[in-house]
């Protein structure tokens, strides 16, 4: 109860509509983060094929993304702040929300498409919805209830097409995709409930993605993955973009959290999952049977009623 009440008093659900600037637009910022996140899985896919093995590009993102912004504290000077707390809220966030959800979506990825691989990223809202409940966060509303099964129900679509038109998968990668959007939704309810108080939300990050850094690089050297460096090194372009990606995400998604709150915050899954498909179809080749645009569609229309229960319930 301690913990709740401390998330509740340092991350209230209605502080960022009470400072919402006038002068915000949350629908372009909602546009470019998600478009920043859709970004990952085309990316991702052609580092698979350059032959970059998964924990290493996995480690890249995390090390770029916690290097530039942890240099950008420093210039600006702000308290890092090293105590208990948040030292394991680095560790379990790094591990169940950026490490092995990662390391698994650049392992699947050639085996069922980044269209696909992201499509499974919008499950993440509709499980994060059933989790909050049980843990006594939030009991969703009969409409979301509702909206939670329309969506499972577009995903088990998704997951039945086992990747692109003519090229199923094996049942083991798309159980292992699954899998995704189940960590991120645990990562989700943990860090409401782990919260540190007065937390500063770019240090969480900078010092979650540097924990991943390390778990991964440390796996990389055990696994031999170091070995992929000349290929890694052979695709500067597509590393400098992941990581520019990566990096320019991170501030657009605390501003998105501050002018629209979190429940335009929730949708970025949405709209990262129409930019891998629309990439994946049309600058990829990629080709997907008719039943993945219609698990597309369940999905958009599930996630569209859990978000207006959400708006009835504020």
């Amino acid at each position: 109860m301690y913990i709740l009440r401390q998330t509740r008093r340092h991350v209230p659900r209605s502080a960022c509509q009470r400072r919402e600037p006038p002068s915000a637009f949350p629908a372009r910022l909602l546009l470019a983060v998600g478009t920043l996140l859709g970004l990952y899985f085309p990316l991702g896919k052609l580092a698979r094929l350059g032959g970059v093995p998964p924990l290493l590009w996995a480690a890249l993102i995390s090390l770029g993304a916690s290097a530039v912004l942890g240099a950008w504290l420093l210039l600006r000077r702000r308290a890092l702040v090293w105590d208990a707390q948040h030292l394991r809220y680095f560790v379990v966030t790094a591990l169940v929300s950026y490490a092995v959800p990662n390391v698994l979506v650049l392992s699947v990825i050639t085996h069922l498409g980044s269209g696909a691989t992201a499509m499974l990223f919008t499950l993440s809202p509709l499980l994060t919805a059933l989790l909050s409940a049980l843990a006594g966060l939030r009991a969703p509303a009969r409409l979301e209830y509702a909206g939670i099964a329309i969506g499972f129900a577009g995903a088990l679509l998704v997951a039945l097409a086992r990747g692109e038109a003519g090229r199923p998968a094996d049942w083991l990668w798309v159980g292992l995709g699954l899998l995704v959007p189940v960590l991120l939704a645990i990562g989700n309810v943990y860090r409401s409930l782990d919260w540190p108080p007065r937390a500063d939300p770019t240090w969480l990050a900078v010092g979650s993605h540097g924990v991943a850094a390390a778990l991964l690089l440390a796996a990389g050297a055990v696994t031999g993955a170091f070995s992929g460096l000349p290929a890694l090194a052979a695709l500067p372009g597509i590393s400098a973009l992941q990581v520019a990606a990566a990096v320019a995400m991170f501030p657009l998604f605390f501003r998105l959290q501050h002018a629209g709150g979190p429940v335009l915050l929730s949708q970025i899954g949405t709209v990262s999952a129409g930019v891998g498909v629309l990439i994946g179809a049309g600058l990829m080749g990629e080709r997907y049977p008719a039943q993945v645009w219609w698990g597309t569609g369940l999905i958009a229309v599930g996630i569209g009623l859990t978000v207006q229960a959400r708006r009835r319930g504020d």
